[in-house]
């Protein structure tokens, strides 16, 4: 069974879109195993509320990434080898997780401050726990943070303890660097429509695949629902063409030319 047209182009497009997925959803397990069941921080999943928001992210961290997976999964097996129940799981796990990015970005927008203040405690936390402990798992999380923000610890410009992690810039541009905790408030509660945008648009891209999954389970039904192709070869030949014995080929006369 082969589909052509949009159905090959939307084949191609989830398969990239699965090994994006696939490539995010390995980071997120990784890192969220990394916090989990490291030694330096297996110790906060006992219920404490001055680490609250670190295990609620560490747990958002292994179910996203975990879905990602498995959706990443389906994907791949749905386009590969044009299974319409597979590409109907990702249609099903990918439109729950369009749903989510809608209502996060949403949230976002309509409680900016709570979201801001409680990424703030959780940047805390982190920062907290990994002078304290110089757990690698922390060191990696504090880094891409501050990668993503452009910011460096609790004390910015002349941060001390988590410089190391800290994204190398100029010797004049250490001393202006901002400090991640007012970074991170200023900028959910500055650029709530932005990031509410960023969300809209990563659901928007997830609808995009949920299109071309449906574009691509239509095409595999045409092409399983096609008549086949009849193969000719000389026995099939005899049967269609008539016998000879019973309708004998006509008789053509040729008139002769008359002499002079």
């Amino acid at each position: 069974m082969g589909v052509d047209g949009c159905g090959q182009m939307c084949k191609c497009i989830l398969i990239l879109f699965s090994a994006l997925f696939a490539i995010v959803g390995f980071a997120m397990v990784g890192l969220g195993l990394g916090l989990r069941l490291s030694s330096g921080t297996r110790g906060l999943f006992d219920i404490d509320l001055e680490t609250q928001e670190f295990v609620i992210f560490v747990v958002v961290l292994l179910v996203l990434g975990t879905l990602m997976l498995i959706v990443s999964i389906c994907g791949f097996h749905g386009a590969c080898s044009e299974n319409i129940s597979s590409l109907g799981v990702f249609s099903v796990l990918l439109g729950i997780m369009a749903g989510v990015e809608i209502g996060i970005g949403v949230l976002v927008f309509m409680r900016s401050q709570e979201v801001s203040q409680r990424l703030a405690n959780l940047y805390a936390s982190l920062y907290a726990q990994y002078v304290n402990k110089q757990d690698p798992s922390l060191g990696a999380t504090l880094k891409i943070i501050h990668e993503a923000f452009g910011c460096c610890g609790v004390g910015g410009g002349v941060e001390l303890f988590v410089r190391d992690t800290c994204p190398k810039i100029g010797i004049l541009e250490t001393f202006t660097r901002s400090n991640c905790p007012s970074v991170i408030l200023n900028l959910f509660q500055d650029k709530a429509p932005l990031i509410m945008g960023f969300f809209l648009a990563t659901a928007a891209l997830m609808i995009v695949a949920l299109v071309c999954s449906s574009v691509l389970k239509k095409a595999i039904k045409d092409a399983s629902s096609a008549p086949p192709y009849l193969l000719l070869s000389s026995h099939t030949i005899s049967h269609i063409l008539p016998d000879p014995a019973l309708y004998p080929a006509p008789t053509v006369t040729v008139p002769m030319a008359e002499e002079a």
